[in-house]
């Protein structure tokens, strides 16, 4: 079984939404490509609404994960990227992402705003890289 340190660096303000500082150690470096709000047939799922984006995009991190054989607990980091990003929009983000962390210690994270993804009605994408043995 993989091993994930979830450090908490003394000087840094500890955030239960994302871990500052994860150690892996494991045989498999699993890294899945930016992820968005679409079904298994290619359709938007969530137009215009970024909580139910996030919650498709995390659903497809999910499947990306499985057939890797890990879980949501073997991601190490994500990055996160929202169109036209203000700071009211990141507990919509936090609130449908933190599900998938329940009851475990969250990755890395980082949030980057974009002026646009790769087809203009995406609101979100979201990378991950995930280890496991």
């Amino acid at each position: 079984m993989s091993k994930l340190d979830h450090l908490r660096p003394s000087g840094l303000h500890h955030n239960p939404a994302y871990s500052h500082v994860v150690v892996a150690s494991g045989a498999r470096t699993i890294y899945i490509a930016g992820q968005v709000s679409t079904d298994d047939e290619g359709r938007l799922v969530g137009p215009g609404d970024l909580a139910a984006q996030t919650t498709q995009v995390m659903h497809n991190i999910g499947l990306a994960l499985k057939a890797a054989g890990a879980t949501y607990a073997n991601i190490v980091k994500i990055t996160t990227f929202v169109v036209g990003y203000k700071p009211e929009l990141r507990p919509i983000i936090g609130k449908a992402r933190s599900v998938f962390f329940e009851g475990m210690e969250p990755p890395a994270s980082t949030l980057v705003g974009v002026s646009a993804l790769a087809a203009p009605e995406w609101l979100i994408e979201i990378e991950a890289v995930a280890v496991v043995d």
